[in-house]
C-alpha cells in the first residue's frame, strides 16, 4: 500500500460518478477490499480499490448489482473458485432463458396459428375447470388472466357460468406460453390483441425478437464484465498480495484535505 499513489474517497467516487458515502458503503459491502487504515483512523485507498471500483461497474449491467456485489465480495473473501462459480452460475441462468425464448417461438409460431374454424358447435364450449384441467393450471390464473382484460369468456344465462370457445383456449395457451417466459400481463395485452384485431403473428414475433435482442445485449454485457473482471484477479494474484492492509501510518496530521477521510 506505501508503494502506490494513495486514493481519496472523492477520488474514487468521481471516477464513479458516485458519492463519497457510496464508495464507503461498498467497502462496507466487500464490493472493494478493505481499505488500510492510517493511525488516526482515516481511510487510505489504493490503485487496488480503483481496479475493484471499475470491475464491479462493468460486472453490473450483465450480471446486476446483486450478483456483482456477489462476485467481489466472494472474491475479496479471498475464496476466486467460488467467485467464478458464480459467474459461471450466472452465464448458465441466461442460457436457460435462451433456450425457453427458443421453446416460446416454436410454441408461439404453433399456437397462433392453431384456429378452430368457425362453425365449431357451441357444445363444444368448456367451463373454468375443465379449462384449467386441460391447460394444466389453476382456476385462480384463468380468473386473474380475465380479470386482466386478457380473456373474455360469455357467460351462460342464468347460472352466469363462463364458457370457454376455442379461440378462448388458444388465448388461453398463449397466455400460458408467455407468462412460462415471464413476460408480464400488460405486454401480453398488445400481443393478443394484435392476434385477435388482424389475425397475425407479427406481435407475437416482435415480442420474442425484443426479448431475443434483450439477451443478446445482456450476452455482451457480461462477457465486457467478465473480461475486466479477468483482469482484476490477475492483478490481484500477480501482486501476491493479501487484499486488505493493515493501517499505516502517516506523517503529521491527517485530516479531509490530506487525501483521506474518518470512518
Amino acid at each position: 500500500m506505501n508503494h502506490e499513489s494513495r486514493l481519496r474517497p472523492v477520488d474514487l467516487a468521481r471516477l464513479s460518478g458516485l458519492s463519497t458515502q457510496q464508495i464507503r458503503n461498498y467497502e462496507d459491502a466487500g464490493v472493494l477490499p478493505p481499505a488500510a487504515r492510517t493511525e488516526s483512523g482515516y481511510r487510505v485507498f489504493g490503485d487496488v480499490h480503483r481496479r475493484a471500483l471499475l470491475t464491479y461497474r462493468a460486472l453490473q449491467p450483465g450480471y446486476g448489482p446483486l450478483a456483482a456485489t456477489a462476485v467481489m465480495r466472494t472474491l475479496h473473501d479471498g475464496d476466486v473458485p467460488g467467485a467464478l462459480a458464480l459467474v459461471d452460475a450466472a452465464h448458465a441462468g441466461l442460457h436457460e432463458q435462451r433456450t425457453a425464448l427458443r421453446a416460446t417461438r416454436e410454441a408461439l409460431e404453433a399456437l397462433a396459428t392453431r384456429r378452430t374454424p368457425a362453425a365449431t358447435p357451441r357444445t363444444a364450449d368448456l367451463r373454468i375447470g375443465e379449462v384449467a384441467a386441460l391447460l394444466g393450471v389453476r382456476t385462480s390464473a384463468l380468473r386473474v388472466w380475465e380479470a386482466a382484460g386478457l380473456l373474455t369468456p360469455a357467460r351462460e344465462r342464468g347460472t352466469r357460468y363462463r364458457r370457454f370457445g376455442p379461440d378462448d383456449i388458444r388465448d388461453a395457451r398463449l397466455i400460458q406460453t408467455l407468462r412460462r417466459s415471464h413476460y408480464p400481463l400488460d405486454q401480453i395485452s398488445p400481443v393478443l390483441e394484435e392476434l385477435r384485431q388482424q389475425g397475425s403473428t407479427e406481435a407475437l414475433r416482435a415480442a420474442v425478437a425484443a426479448r431475443g435482442e434483450a439477451l443478446a445485449g445482456r450476452t455482451r454485457a457480461m462477457l465486457t464484465g467478465a473480461g475486466r473482471l479477468a483482469e482484476y484477479i490477475e492483478y490481484v494474484e500477480r501482486r501476491g498480495t493479501v487484499i486488505g492492509a493493515a493501517p499505516v501510518s502517516s506523517p503529521g496530521r491527517t485530516g479531509p484535505g490530506s487525501g483521506t477521510d474518518r470512518p
